[in-house]
This record gives C-alpha cells, structure tokens and sequence, in this order.
C-alpha cells in the first residue's frame, strides 16, 4: 500500500489558521462562561477592558489570559500535528545533550542583554514621518495600553502573585507560542520557500507583529530569530521553549522585585545607558556563544547521523 500523499504546505497553513480562528472563539466562550458563573452576571462588556478587569477581578484576567493563549496557539498546534503526524513532526525533541544548550541558551540571552537594551530604546524612540502622523499616534495608543495593562500585571509585591505570573506570563507563553510560530509556523514556511532563512525570518516577523506593539517589534523579532536558528539548528522543541521562558521569567522577577524596592513601572521601562565598551562587548560575547552554540549542534548532528549509520 502506498504511503498517504503529505499536505501541500499550504493546506497545512489553512488548517493551522482555521484551528486557530476556532480555538480563539471557543477560549472567548469558555471565558465568558466562567466569568457569569464566578461572578453571577452576564457582563460581557468587562472582558473588553482587561485593564478594568484587572483592577475588579484579577484571577478572571489570567484565567482570560491562559485560556486566549492556550486556545489561540498550543490547540491549534497540537491538533494540526495530530492530524499530520504520519508526514510531519513539527515538535520534535532530539537526543542531544539538551543540558548544554539550555545553559548556553541562557548564557546568550544575558550576554545579549545590553544590546537589546539599546535595540530596545532605539526601537521605541522610533517616529515616523509627519504624513504617517495618524498612524503613529493610533501606534502610541496601542502601546500605552498594552504598557498600562502590563503595569497592571506585572508590578506585584506578593511572592503568589509573582508565581501566578512566572506561570501565566512566562511558563504558558513560551510553549504554546513556541509550539505555534516555531513547531507549526515555521515549519510549513519552510515547506512553501524551501529556504530555513527565509522560513525563520518571515515567523519571527509574524512572531512580534502579532503581539501588537510596534515600539518593541524589532527587539521581539531578534527573539524570534534567536529562538528559529535553536529550533533549527538542535532539532529540539524543548530548546527556544526553555529560551522564550527565561526572557519572560527574567522581567516578571525584576518588575516585582522593583515593586518591593518602592520603583515604580517607569523605572523598570527606564532602560539603562551602558557606555559603548558595554555594548560592543555584549555584541561579540553574544556572537561567539551563538557561534560556540551553532558548531556544537553540528557537531552533535554528525555524531548522531554517523551512529545511525
């Protein structure tokens, strides 16, 4: 009996996109059924302000948040690689020494940090030109009020609080999205280019535009770029995972840290000025840990393909 013919790449993007639009509405129901029981009232109009939400019923808010995330990506993943998982293993979790990665993973991320601080401020001192005013100004709209419900979230002095966050904002997220944009996503871009490169850049593109805050895009779509050449080069779900929750975990810990200190949210937004020694070094630490990463995957890869052999 021959083997059933594989999904045409586009095939699987329609089914990932339908899964999705499903998956989205249905978490948006379960919510709001939630809500009437927990509450006793039908009122949806508060679910449209998050914001609101958080200042009457926090516990609601991350039960909207983690069911919107689980629903809108880890679903729609995991349901498309059932559905194809005679062609495809779009999660797969090598034998590699995943330990080393993990820790130069980390290593990168904070060796980084400088550079992304000044990616970081660069990006959100970004005008646009005086014909794009009104484009700009409804930007500035939409990232104050995703600043205003980050605030919301992330600035706790309760060690429960920043446990519920650790886990709503750093645990949840960096699975399901990494499971949607790395395993799923990029997976089947690279079945319609035939090009990794491409396949990488054009997720992390979609990766950051889909969260919806323009003056932090570019350094959210490095993140996306870190964590697609990972993915790749181990063959190993489970690394831009661990990589997508260190970067989460790292500002939920200091927002609450400075929170116990008496700092305000505007001081954790306040990048800090490194001289350009700082920035220059952080570049090329961050470079030879991600070259030291790279070579070791391959060397890995030869290693596993020569024992196969």
């Amino acid at each position: 009996m021959n083997a059933a013919k594989p999904h045409s790449p586009w095939l699987s993007l329609v089914t990932l996109l339908g899964f999705t639009f499903v998956g989205a509405l249905a978490s948006q129901i379960v919510v709001i059924v939630l809500f009437a029981l927990l509450s006793g009232k039908f009122d949806i109009s508060s679910l449209g302000n998050p914001l609101s939400l958080a200042e009457s019923n926090r516990s609601l808010l991350y039960l909207l948040l983690a069911s919107s995330s689980l629903g809108t990506f880890l679903f729609p993943a995991v349901l498309l690689q059932r559905l194809e998982r005679e062609q495809f293993d779009y999660f797969p979790s090598r034998n590699i020494r995943l330990n080393l990665f993990l820790g130069l993973s980390f290593l990168f991320l904070l060796a980084a940090s400088p550079i992304m601080e000044l990616i970081s401020r660069w990006n959100m001192e970004m005008s646009l030109p005086e014909s794009l005013v009104g484009i700009e100004t409804w930007m500035r709209t939409q990232e104050d009020a995703m600043a205003d419900l980050t605030k919301s979230l992330v600035m706790v002095d309760s060690p429960k609080w920043l446990m519920v966050n650790i886990l709503v904002m750093a645990v949840i997220p960096a699975i399901v999205e990494e499971f949607f944009f790395r395993g799923a996503l990029q997976n089947i871009c690279y079945r319609i280019f035939d090009n990794q490169h491409a396949a990488i850049w054009i997720t992390a593109i979609i990766f950051s535009a889909i969260h919806v805050q323009f003056f932090g895009f570019f350094p959210r779509m490095i993140l996306g770029l870190i964590f697609g050449y990972a993915f790749v080069w181990t063959k190993n779900i489970w690394v831009p995972v661990f990589a997508h929750f260190v970067n989460n975990a790292t500002v939920t810990i200091i927002a609450y840290t400075f929170h116990k200190q008496g700092k305000t949210y505007d001081d954790l937004q306040s990048a800090d000025v490194y001289s350009p020694i700082i920035y220059f070094t952080s570049f090329i630490a961050a470079l030879l840990i991600g070259y030291y990463f790279y070579k070791k995957s391959q060397e890995l890869r030869r290693l596993d393909e020569s024992e196969l052999d």
